[in-house]
C-alpha cells in the first residue's frame, strides 16, 4: 500500500518535478517507509512506500526497467502475484525483486491491458512506456484503491488523494453542481468521474486510461458485474450456494494473508467481521489481534457493541483491544479526520475508523475488514422494498435517497439548482443490461457505485491516514461475481444476507448471526446535542464559512429541530451540511 503521483505534459514541455514533489510529500502518511521520484522528458512520477509485500530496496518505486522501456508507480496489493510471476518466468522474464510491483511491470509488457483480468487484488497504478511516449493508468474492479486526475490543455496529473493533488496548484477549485446534488442525495456519495471540484476527477473503478504525450486519450471499462446464475447453476438449492460462498470466502481470506505477519481484524461483532476472525483462525493464524471501538450513548442509542465483539474475541482467543472514545475527543479529532478525507464523508463511523486505525497501527501494519457484504449479499432494508415494488426506481429512491429534488432545491441556493441529477443517475444504472431483476439492479448500483464511494473509500482514507493497509476479503472479485450469480430469493430472507448467514453458521455461534443488525455507531454525531450541536451551529452560521451554498431558511429549520430532521436512512441532514463546510474549510477551499 502506498501513495502515487505523477504528471504528463501535453505541450512538449518538460514535466514539473517540483509540483509532483509537493503532491507526493502530501501522501507521506500513506507511505511512511520510503519516498522516490523519476523524471524523464514530459513525465514525472512520485511514490510514497509502505513496505508490506517485499521489504527489500529492490522493490522500491518508482520502478524502472530500462531493458523493457517501462517505469511505474503502484498503490495496492496483488495477492496472486506468485502465480503470475511463475507464468511470466515461463515466458522468459527474469526478475530482480521479490514483490508484486515487478510482476505488474513485466505483466504489462507481456500482456498489455489484458493483464488486468488476471489480477486478484486492489490496485491503482501508472506505467510509462518510454518508446511509445504514452502513459497507462488503471484501477481495480471495485475501486478499493483511489486514483484522482487533474487535466488541463497543458498537462495531466494524478494522485492517490484529492488533497494531495491540490498541492500541485493550477486547479479549478470551484464547486461542481452535479457533484453537490449527488452529495446531498446519496449521503455524500459522488460517483466517478465527478468530485466536488470542477478541476479534479477520479478514474472510475474497473477502468483503464491510455494517454499519449500529445494528449490523445483512450479509456475503457475492463470488468463489469453481471447478475444471474450460469446455466449449470440454475437448479442450485440453498445448500449449494451456501457451500460455494463459504469456500469462496475461505480462499479470499487465505490469499489476503500473503506477506502479512502481524494480522489484525476490525471487529464490530457483526456477522461479517466475526466471520473473518473465524476463517483466519481456521486458516491457522495463531497470533490474531482484534480491535473494537465504542462511543458514549446518545439519544437513547447505545454507542458500543462490545458484548458481541467480546464474545468473538473470547471464543477465538484473539488478542483483543477495546477503544472507547468520549465526545470531547470526537470534537478534538474531527478536523484531523476530515483532513484525511479525499472527499467529504458523512457516515458516522468515519471518525470511528480514523481513531480505530490510529490504535491498530500501533500493533500491526495489515488489517482485514468486512466491507462489502451488505451490498453484495443484500443486507440492507431497502432491497425487499425494491424487489416487490410496482415501480422499482421510485422504491429505491424513496428508501435510499436523502432528500428528493424538491427538498434539494429548498436546501441549496438557486444558483446550485439545475437538473435532478440523482434521479437521472439511478435511472441510467437501472436501464443498463446485465441485471434483469429489479433487486439485482439495486444491488449492482450499490455494489459498483455506492459501495465504492462510501464504505470502501472510508476504509481506504481512514486506515491510510495512519499507514495501515486494510484488506477486504468480501471485495475479492471471485466473491463479488459469485454473489451476483446467486438469485435474490437466497439473499433476502431473514432480514437479508440469508445465504451468507447460513454459510457463517458453519463456523460461528448462533448468537452472533441472529443478533440485531448493527454497525460502528457514533450516536453523538447522529443525535446532535450538547457541545457537538453548539459546534455544528457555529460551523454553519459563522459568516466566514458562508460559501453561498445553503438556504438560510433551511439552516434555521434544521437547527431548530436537529433530532427530527433525519434522512430515510436515519442520517442527520444537519450533519451533512456541517460536514461539507468542515471539509471545505480544512482543505482551504
Amino acid at each position: 500500500m502506498c501513495g502515487i503521483a505523477g504528471e504528463l505534459r501535453l505541450d512538449q514541455h518538460p514535466s514539473d518535478l517540483s509540483a509532483v514533489a509537493r503532491i507526493t510529500h502530501h501522501l507521506a502518511p500513506r507511505g511512511p517507509d520510503a519516498c522516490g521520484f523519476h523524471s524523464q522528458g514530459p513525465l514525472a512520477l512520485g511514490h510514497r512506500r509502505l513496505k508490506i509485500m517485499d521489504l527489500d530496496e529492490a522493490s522500491g518505486q518508482p520502478m524502472i526497467d530500462p531493458a523493457l522501456g517501462l517505469a511505474m508507480v503502484f498503490n495496492g496489493a496483488i495477492y496472486n502475484y506468485p502465480e503470475l510471476r511463475a507464468e511470466l518466468e515461463q515466458l522468459g522474464y527474469a526478475f530482480f525483486s521479490g514483490g508484486d510491483t515487478e510482476v505488474l511491470l513485466k505483466g504489462y509488457h507481456a500482456w498489455g491491458e489484458a493483464l488486468l483480468p488476471k489480477l486478484n487484488g486492489m490496485f491503482a497504478f501508472a506505467i510509462w512506456e518510454r518508446d511509445r511516449q504514452r502513459l497507462f493508468l488503471a484501477r481495480d474492479r471495485l475501486g478499493v484503491k483511489p486514483l484522482y486526475l487533474s487535466r488541463t490543455g497543458e498537462r495531466l496529473r494524478f494522485a492517490s488523494s484529492l488533497p494531495a493533488l491540490l498541492q500541485g496548484g493550477d486547479i479549478d477549485t470551484t464547486l461542481n453542481p452535479i457533484a453537490l446534488n449527488h452529495y446531498l442525495s446519496f449521503h455524500a456519495v459522488v460517483p466517478a468521474p465527478h468530485t466536488l471540484l470542477h478541476g479534479i476527477e477520479k478514474l472510475p473503478p474497473a477502468t483503464w486510461m491510455r494517454i499519449d504525450a500529445d494528449g490523445r486519450t483512450e479509456q475503457q471499462t475492463w470488468w463489469q458485474l453481471d447478475y444471474g446464475p450460469r446455466a449449470e447453476e440454475r437448479d442450485f438449492v440453498l445448500g449449494d450456494w451456501r457451500d460455494r460462498v463459504l469456500d469462496s470466502l475461505r480462499d479470499a481470506v487465505s490469499i489476503r494473508q500473503r506477506a502479512a505477519v502481524d494480522v489484525g481484524v476490525l471487529l464490530s461483532g457483526g456477522v461479517d467481521s466475526s466471520l473473518l476472525v473465524a476463517l483466519l483462525r481456521e486458516a491457522g493464524v495463531e497470533q490474531l489481534s482484534t480491535f473494537s471501538i465504542g462511543f458514549a450513548d446518545a439519544g437513547g442509542e447505545r454507542g458500543d457493541e462490545f458484548m458481541y465483539s467480546d464474545l468473538i474475541a473470547k471464543q477465538y482467543h484473539t488478542r483483543h483491544h477495546q477503544l472507547r472514545i468520549h465526545e470531547a475527543e470526537i470534537l478534538e479529532q474531527l478536523p484531523a479526520a476530515f483532513r484525511a478525507m479525499s472527499e467529504p464523508m458523512v457516515s458516522h463511523d468515519c471518525i470511528a475508523f480514523y481513531l480505530l486505525s490510529r490504535e491498530v497501527a500501533k500493533h500491526c501494519k495489515v488489517v482485514q475488514s468486512g466491507q462489502g457484504a451488505d451490498e453484495l449479499f443484500a443486507g440492507y432494508h431497502w432491497y425487499p422494498q425494491v424487489d416487490g415494488a410496482a415501480d422499482p426506481l421510485d422504491a429505491y429512491l424513496r428508501a435510499f435517497r436523502d432528500r428528493d429534488f424538491a427538498e434539494y432545491a429548498e436546501t441549496v441556493r438557486p444558483a446550485w439548482v439545475s437538473r435532478d441529477f440523482s434521479t437521472e443517475l439511478v435511472k441510467a444504472h437501472f436501464a443498463q443490461p446485465g441485471a434483469e431483476a429489479a433487486v439485482d439492479k439495486a444491488l449492482r448500483l450499490d455494489s459498483t457505485v455506492m459501495l465504492v464511494d462510501d464504505p470502501v473509500k472510508r476504509v481506504d482514507n481512514m486506515t491510510m491516514a495512519w499507514g495501515l493497509e486494510a484488506r477486504t476479503p468480501f471485495l475479492d472479485y471471485r466473491v463479488a461475481e459469485l454473489s451476483a450469480r446467486i438469485p435474490a430469493r437466497f439473499k433476502l430472507p431473514d432480514g437479508g444476507k440469508y445465504v451468507l448467514k447460513e454459510a457463517a453458521r458453519q463456523v460461528l455461534p448462533a448468537q452472533v448471526i441472529d443478533r440485531p443488525k448493527g454497525y460502528f455507531p457514533v450516536p453523538g454525531l447522529k443525535h446532535l446535542q450538547g457541545a457537538t450541536l453548539d459546534w455544528v451551529r457555529e460551523l454553519l452560521l459563522d459568516p466566514s464559512q458562508d460559501r453561498g451554498l445553503f438556504e438560510p431558511q433551511m439552516l434555521d429549520r434544521l437547527l431548530s429541530d436537529p433530532h427530527g430532521q433525519l434522512t430515510p436512512l436515519r442520517g442527520s441532514k444537519l450533519w451533512q451540511l456541517a460536514a461539507l463546510n468542515l471539509w471545505l474549510s480544512e482543505h482551504n477551499l
